[in-house]
């Protein structure tokens, strides 16, 4: 299988691997074992109706899970189907009740819900899932050389997707907050220890606003929709991430009292 080249970490690292991406995805996507899942998927997703048949195919299921980021989920069979089964119409649906929003996009494009439109029956649908498999996995592949790039790699492309949605203010700070990648970069990103998870939620979006706002002049996340804010937010990243893995950062505890001391 092909595996991502990565020349260094950092900085440079990231300009290589952009500068290089279509032509590393491309042979990544063509790799054998890529290819199987797949023409596996495209072959089989139509015949699927119900969220049982989805998960008791654990290939359907690796490239659905991963398409979205939930790979992790893979052998969590019931939590899956039951979130399927029970789709996002209903406000207490189990996918609209985490503040991560992958359950909820999973759920809504393959529409097994009560009253939903099958996501296999629409225009597109597969080609959609297997590009979105594709990417996260090329992600990952980078990831199992230098996590950062991985974490980079998955912010370029989200950060877009959840704050330019309708949600408040408010509410997408939440969904950086609910998904664990996302937030890591922004923690890191604006000098946040991870331990700063542990402080009151309605502290930690206060703190977030005004770190954001200190450090890249906004508080509002719409404004990281735009490519170069998002250029600022992944070049902040990448450095402090390099400059923590040196050991020259601040101890995530100092950096928690100070928080909380505030």
């Amino acid at each position: 299988m092909f595996q991502p080249v990565l020349i260094s970490s950092g900085l440079a690292g990231w300009q290589f691997l952009q500068s290089t991406y279509d032509r590393q995805s491309a042979a990544f996507n063509a790799s054998a074992e890529i290819k199987r899942d797949t023409d596996y998927f495209a072959a089989n997703i139509a015949s699927v109706q119900t969220a049982e048949e989805l998960v008791s195919d654990r290939l359907l299921m690796t490239v659905a899970l991963c398409a979205f980021g939930l790979q992790d989920d893979i052998d969590n069979r019931f939590f899956i189907q039951k979130m399927l089964e029970e789709g996002t119409t209903a406000d207490d649906a189990i996918a609209n009740r985490f503040a991560d929003s992958r359950y909820r996009q999973l759920s809504e494009a393959f529409g097994l819900g009560p009253g939903e439109i099958r996501g296999s029956l629409l225009p597109g649908f597969a080609e959609d899932i297997i590009e979105r498999f594709q990417t996260a996995s090329f992600e990952i592949a980078a990831g199992q050389q230098d996590e950062t790039m991985r974490l980079a790699l998955y912010a370029e492309r989200i950060v877009p997707e959840v704050t330019g949605s309708a949600e408040s203010e408010n509410q997408k700070w939440f969904s950086i907050m609910g998904q664990a990648p996302l937030r890591q970069v922004f923690e890191t990103a604006l000098g946040l220890p991870s331990a700063f998870g542990q402080v009151d939620i309605d502290q930690q979006l206060e703190v977030f606003k005004e770190r954001a706002d200190r450090v890249f002049g906004v508080s509002d996340p719409s404004e990281f929709a735009d490519p170069e804010k998002l250029d600022q937010l992944i070049t902040n990243y990448l450095a402090r991430a390099q400059l923590n893995a040196s050991g020259a950062g601040a101890s995530g505890a100092s950096i928690a009292l100070s928080l909380l001391s505030r």
